[in-house]
């Protein structure tokens, strides 16, 4: 388990390669038009963990020092934490719009947890961290963005919700985040947590901001 907690990602890198090939070769003959859409959703979230915590990597780096920890290494993300939020949290919320895609409320919740990531990724964490980049932003931009505008778009050609379900895909996203996310980091927390980054995780985005960033909790 402990050599899951620092190498999932490149799991989800594996799963995300050998899916999409899958798709691209039998999708169609497997899954509606709407699973394959909420499937490339689901590799959306795939290729954005990648590319925040495996390459190039060091979510587990910028995400404490924007909190000014003062246990970068562990508080209040840590290794444990990021696992369970990320896989067994994150993959069923995204299979189940994939196995039932006629609940579209829930294709719109799903869709939109790659939307709710755009101000953060292409706004705040910049202007936060003085980028203007930063890992996570591209896929998110590129991929998810482009997925979840298609699916809308999809969804309202076919006439296949009414106004109401869009309201609930909206407040229902934002309280994805709360229950994916928020509730996770809150709950499971710990200063002390026997379960750090491993120091080549926190510096593989650029190191130098990085340790600048835990210089002032360092040196409490």
């Amino acid at each position: 388990m402990n050599w899951y907690r620092h190498h999932w990602y490149y799991v989800g890198g594996v799963l995300f390669a050998g899916l999409s090939l899958v798709i691209g070769l039998w999708g169609s003959r497997w899954f509606s038009r709407l699973q394959i859409i909420l499937i490339y959703s689901w590799l959306g979230m795939l290729l954005h963990q990648f590319e925040e915590y495996a390459f190039p990597g060091g979510f587990q780096g910028f995400a404490n020092v924007l909190m000014k920890s003062d246990r970068p290494d562990r508080y209040p993300f840590n290794a444990q934490l990021t696992t369970i939020d990320n896989v067994f949290l994150t993959y069923p919320f995204y299979l189940l719009a994939i196995i039932f895609p006629h609940a579209i409320w829930y294709g719109l919740i799903q869709v939109g947890q790659g939307l709710v990531q755009v101000p953060v990724h292409g706004i705040i964490v910049n202007r936060r961290l003085k980028t203007h980049y930063n890992p996570g932003m591209a896929s998110n931009l590129l991929w998810q963005l482009p997925v979840g505008i298609y699916y809308i778009y999809y969804v309202a050609s076919h006439h296949l919700a009414s106004g109401g379900t869009y309201w609930i895909g909206f407040f229902g996203s934002l309280l994805a985040v709360v229950v994916l996310w928020l509730i996770p980091v809150v709950t499971l927390r710990n200063p002390d947590s026997p379960y750090p980054y491993n120091q080549d995780e926190r510096y593989r985005w650029r190191p130098e901001l990085i340790k600048a960033g835990e210089k002032p909790a360092a040196n409490k």
